[in-house]
């Protein structure tokens, strides 16, 4: 049986409790229709709400999900990098907390889908 490629998502989260869960689903929404395995390296980058909390009882189904808790704020791209330095991937993408960029874009991309 053929190897399957792991895609990573990085994604930063600072005070995002509220976006937690949005983006956890739209996640899972997208990962379902493709040939490749998952994982997500959700970084909380010293949050003073409940998102740390939020990421650690999450259990995803459908992706490996890696928490990774930063002891403070040390910026995007700080936590960007944390995240790619744990990412294990054939490939990665970073994505917003807020689902700036929708994550249904990935699947639509030839080279995902």
């Amino acid at each position: 049986m053929p190897h399957r490629r792991r895609i990573s998502l990085v994604i930063p989260f600072y005070n995002e409790e509220e976006n937690v869960d949005n983006t956890l689903a739209a996640i899972s929404g997208i990962v379902d229709s493709t040939r490749y395995d998952w994982e997500l390296i959700a970084i909380n980058d010293g949050s003073r709400d409940a998102t740390l909390a939020k990421l650690q009882a999450a259990r995803p189904t459908s992706f490996e999900l890696v928490v990774v808790d930063l002891s403070r704020n040390f910026g995007k791209e700080a936590a960007l990098s944390a995240g790619l330095s744990r990412a294990t991937g054939d490939a990665v993408i970073p994505l917003d907390a807020d689902l700036q960029d929708p994550p249904e874009l990935i699947a639509e991309s030839p080279r995902v889908s």
